[in-house]
C-alpha cells in the first residue's frame, strides 16, 4: 500500500469514527421492517459530533438554570433594571449639561422676521393647516387667532401643547420626538404673531382660557 493510499485510508477512518456511517454495500443488514409505500428505512446511528453538541446544550442549559433560579446569578431582571438605571443617570447628566435644551421656564417669542417667517413654513410643512386651515380660522382644530384657548395662551402653554400634544383621544399628537425644540418655538410665536387676525370663516371660539387677558 502507497503512501497515498494510507492517508486516504486514515481519512477515512476519521469520517467514519466521526459518523459512524455504515459502508455501501451493507444496507441490507441495516434494514427495518418498516415500509411506506415502497420507501424503507436504515437503522443509521446519530453521528457523535452531533450527540456530542445534543448533550452539550442540554448541560450548559442545565447549568444556567442553576445559576439563575439557584445562585441568583446571570438574571435578566436584574440587568435590565441595572441597564435602565444606568440609562437614567446618562439622560440626566446630559439634560445638566445641555440645560437650554430641556429647561422650558425661560421660554420666550420670537418676534423677528426670520424665525415668524419659519414658523409659518412649519405651519404649512408639518400639516398644522390640516386642522386649522392656512389662515388659522380652525376646521378639525380650533380657531388659532382668538383668545379663547383649550390649554392656554401664550408662546409657554403653546409650546407645551405641541411638544406634548392635545387632550388625549381627541387632541392632536405630540411633536416633541418629530421637530426640534427651536422649531416648535418657531411655530408658538407665528401662531401669537396672528392673533387677532381675520380668517376667512373663523371657527366659534372654543376653550375657557383667555389669553391676552383682558
Amino acid at each position: 500500500m502507497n503512501k497515498n493510499s494510507e492517508n486516504i485510508s486514515g481519512w477515512k477512518k476519521l469520517m467514519k469514527s466521526l459518523t459512524k456511517a455504515h459502508d455501501l454495500g451493507t444496507e441490507e443488514d441495516i434494514m427495518l421492517d418498516h415500509d411506506y409505500d415502497g420507501i424503507k428505512e436504515l437503522d443509521n446511528v446519530l453521528p457523535p459530533w452531533w450527540l456530542a453538541g445534543f448533550y452539550i446544550t442540554i448541560a450548559a442549559s442545565i447549568f444556567y438554570y442553576i445559576m439563575i433560579f439557584g445562585f441568583g446569578k446571570y438574571n435578566q431582571y436584574d440587568e435590565l433594571a441595572a441597564e435602565i438605571e444606568t440609562a437614567k443617570q446618562e439622560v440626566e447628566a446630559y439634560k445638566a449639561a445641555n440645560p437650554e435644551k430641556f429647561d422650558d421656564s425661560n421660554i420666550v417669542a420670537f418676534t423677528d422676521e426670520e424665525n415668524l417667517a419659519k414658523g409659518a413654513e412649519l405651519f404649512t410643512t408639518k400639516t398644522c393647516t390640516a386642522c386649522h386651515l392656512s389662515d388659522l380660522g380652525g376646521s378639525i382644530g380650533p380657531n388659532l387667532t382668538d383668545d379663547k384657548w383649550i390649554l392656554g395662551g401664550g408662546v409657554k402653554n403653546i409650546y407645551n401643547t405641541i411638544t406634548n400634544g392635545g387632550r388625549p383621544g381627541k387632541g392632536m399628537i405630540a411633536w416633541e420626538s418629530t421637530i426640534s425644540r427651536e422649531e416648535r418655538i418657531q411655530l408658538a410665536s407665528y401662531i401669537i404673531s396672528m392673533q387677532g387676525t381675520q380668517p376667512a370663516t373663523p371657527k366659534a371660539a372654543e376653550g375657557d382660557i383667555t389669553w391676552p387677558e383682558e
